[in-house]
Order: structure tokens, then sequence, then C-alpha cells
């Protein structure tokens, strides 16, 4: 959409007020709101004003003025405000007009422009599969003197005995046991198809939706793949919506990774593949899985950094809580045409040559959409341009059910890191790949793996109510 468009748009819907976006070091969305008579072509020149010392991980007090630069091209009309409002994602500058090395939008345009800059192909294509849960009800502290946390659903498995309002109707889904069933057992048909009306009207093209494995209300909508900036883009939204859309029924959405102990936990599987032109370079006939050399390649380069990647795609203390072995984590670090359990999986049911594709199953919604994409591909690309084949390194093929190997068997396969702390030292370990082209800066680097160990370190050091089980008697 043209700016020109964009100001029609105004017009023509009556929009009272325009929304500015941008996204933090996180992933977290911000916004600030300009009256839709004060937005000119000018706006998408000058820019809107913000104070980046307030947003954590962006810049010190001494240098706090920055800049949201509109895009034409990124945006939708808000569905859940009273006075309607036209919301458009940004890019991040210094008031010079500089582009902003630390703005997770600004990275994931630069991933693109390597891209066609190393000659490999003309687009590199993302879709994720970003599960969440929905709750009826959430509380937690976490004080001096208490630590707690409590969520509940209707739904939940250890609801089957509690009296409700009007009694106990049944039908609760049982510890892993919901995947895909029909109603009474899963209520949450008519929220999700909601979410998938207003995923559509903002311009998401909607795949499927359905209920996930765990109990207490997990859920997956699925949406069409895209371009890596636009899919991230696309994300924002599909978090915003499926937020508020909650909030409207009186319930409360999550993409925490494992909100609930002792079931599965949600993650962000990761669709990946490149073209060029119309042209798929991740297909050849008769390869495994009719994987091309290219293909291999990309998944050498996605194992071979996936320790330093899993500080980018798995980002959060919470995300080592999903993954463990036994709830369809995908912790070990091999590829597989079929195993769940592998960390890169090659679907290979109903798929055709444009259709074929990778899928880096490790990664979870905590992820900055934009630094998780970018760094995935500079990792794959890494791998096409090293000529890292996952076969001879010792990745696989794994089309066994690793949970069932001996030990000595499992001892063969490299794991992901166990804690937040281990991914953060494999970055600083190996980010060289992320800074090829300048499109992951030193500066950049340093500052996430301090922002990082930040939240890592305050959670290391409060008390956990399961210590008190543990230790309060000896």
């Amino acid at each position: 959409m043209s700016v020109e468009n964009v100001l029609k748009t105004i017009q023509e819907n009556n929009i009272e007020w325009v929304d500015f976006r941008f996204v933090d070091l996180s992933g977290r969305a911000h916004h600030i709101s300009l009256p839709a008579s004060e937005v000119d072509e000018e706006t998408f020149v000058n820019g809107v004003a913000f104070d980046g010392s307030s947003i954590p991980g962006y810049r010190g007090i001494e240098e706090s003025d920055m800049v949201m630069l509109p895009d034409p091209e990124a945006v939708f009309i808000d569905p859940f405000t009273q006075h309607p409002t036209l919301n458009i994602l940004c890019d991040i500058a210094t008031p010079d007009g500089e582009k902003y090395d630390r703005d997770p939008r600004g990275i994931a345009k630069k991933a693109e422009e390597f891209l066609q800059s190393a000659g490999v192909g003309t687009a590199a294509f993302f879709a994720p599969e970003s599960e969440f849960f929905i709750f009826d009800d959430v509380r937690y502290e976490s004080g001096m003197n208490s630590s707690s946390f409590f969520v509940d659903s209707e739904e939940a498995a250890w609801n089957t005995n509690r009296k409700e309002e009007g009694g106990n109707l049944g039908f609760k889904v049982g510890v892993k046991g919901g995947y895909v069933p029909v109603a009474p057992v899963d209520t949450q048909q008519d929220i999700r198809s909601e979410m998938c009306r207003l995923l559509e009207e903002a311009g998401l093209r909607i795949e499927r939706h359905h209920h996930e494995v765990a109990t207490a209300g997990q859920a997956e909508i699925n949406f069409r793949f895209d371009t890596l900036k636009k899919t991230a883009d696309n994300l924002l939204v599909y978090k915003y919506i499926v937020h508020n859309t909650a909030r409207q029924y009186g319930k409360v959405a999550t993409f925490m990774p494992k909100p609930i102990f002792g079931d599965n936990g949600s993650g962000m599987h990761v669709h990946q593949s490149i073209f060029d032109g119309d042209t798929p370079l991740f297909y050849e006939k008769g390869g495994y899985a009719n994987l091309s050399e290219m293909a291999l390649h990309y998944i050498g380069g996605i194992l071979y950094h996936a320790p330093a990647l899993i500080a980018l795609t798995n980002p959060s203390t919470n995300s080592f809580k999903r993954l463990v072995p036994g709830y369809e984590a995908p912790v070990n670090l091999v590829f597989s045409k079929g195993n769940r359990s592998a960390a890169v999986r090659i679907p290979v049911a109903a798929v055709t040559p444009k259709g074929c594709r990778i899928e880096f199953r490790t990664p979870d919604s905590t992820a900055n959409p934009y630094l998780a994409f970018s760094a995935m591909l500079m990792a794959g690309l890494d791998g096409i341009k090293r000529k890292l084949n996952p076969i001879e390194l010792g990745y696989g093929p794994l089309d066994t059910n690793i949970y069932e190997l001996s030990d000595a068997e499992k001892g063969k396969i490299r794991s992901v890191p166990g804690t937040l702390d281990e991914a953060l030292d494999a970055l600083e370990a190996d980010y060289e790949f992320l800074t090829e082209g300048g499109v992951f800066t030193k500066d950049f680097i340093d500052n996430y793996v301090e922002f990082k160990r930040s939240e890592a370190k305050s959670v290391n050091i409060r008390v956990h109510p399961h210590e008190y089980s543990l230790y309060f008697d000896c």
C-alpha cells in the first residue's frame, strides 16, 4: 500500500486515530497514537518521535531521542478500539535519520537484503506454528516473602472433581489428551474461529485452527507463509488479535512456552524455504525426503549453529522448561522426515515441489520474530556457503523414535542447551555467522547477551516455591 492509499484508507474508513507501533528487544509491541487529522505525507518522511531510553535494551538516557518511521505496507484497522483506529508498524531511526542498528525490524530487512546479495535466491519464506494457551484465570506474584502462580481452565484435567456453578459438566481434556478432539471436549471452537475471522480482516490468510495436545486450553492457528519480514509483521498482528480476542471473551491467552507443569508446552515450529523467483530451491526429486543439496546444507547450518541460535529462538528462562524430553519437545539436534522429537523435521505429507520446506521445531513464541527468523536464515545461508552436510556432520537423518533408543545411542546425539545462560554462552562463542554483511552487529549481540543475562539472573537468585518442598525440613 502506498502512502497515498494509506491516507485514502484513513478518509474512507472515518479513521479517528493512527497508531504507530514498533517492537522492543523482546518482541513486545509499543505504540503512540496520533489524531488522524495530524497525519499526512510528511509524517511518513519525518516519522514520530519517542523516548528510546524508556524501552528496555534500546538507548541510554543521554541519547534517548528516537524516531518511528511508518511503513505504509504494514497497516491494518484495529478491530478492538471503540474509536476507529489504523495501526501502522514502523522502523526505527536515530534523530539524524540513520537506521538504528538495534531495531529488530531493521535487522530483518538487512537479512533479506543479504540473501539477495549472496546470490542464493530472491526470497526466503517463513511460516510459524505459534501455539498458545487460553486460560480462564491467571494469578501470580513474585515478592520478598511470597512467590506463587495459579492458572485455571474450564477444560483442565485437574477440574474433573471441581464443583462448578450448576454442577461439573465433565468432558475435561486429559493430560496430553487435547489433540483435535471435537466438542464438548473442545470448548474453544468459537473463540478460535473469531480469532481467525479478525486475523483475516487484518490481512492474514488463515489455513486452519485446532485444539493442541495439552490440557487446559492449548490452541494453534496457522496462517499462510510469507517473506521473512512480512511473516514477522504478521506474527505481531497474530499475537495482538489472539490476546485481545481472548480478553473480549473474558479469558486470557498466553504464548509462554511452559505455563503448566507435567504437560506439553507451546512451541513455535518455523517452516522455511528459499525461492529464486517462482522456482523452489529446496526441492529435488529422489533425494532424502525430496530435498535438494541446498536444503541439506541449509539444515546443516541450522543444526551446526543451533546452540547459539537458541539464544535468539528460545530466549527466556521458561523456554528451557519446555525443552525437556518426553513432551514432544525437539531437544535433539538431528533432522528427520517424520520424527517430531528431532530439532529439524521435513514435512512429507501432501507436499508439492513449491511446498518442500524444512521445519525447525525448537523455537517458541517468546522469541522476537524479526531476530529469530533473521538468525535462522543467516545460519542456513552459512550452511549453504560452507556446504555443511548434516549427514556427514552426524546430524542424521534419524527416523526412529529417539526416546526409545538406549542411553548409549542417545549419548551420541547432541542436545540443545539446558539453560538460557548456556545458550547465551554459545552465542558469545559463535556469532560471526550473524554479522555477515552487517546484518547483526557485534554491538547488538553484546547488548542482547547483557540484556538476557540480566533476565536469567533475576530468575536464578529468586527463591522457588518447590524449594520449600525439597529443603524446608532440612
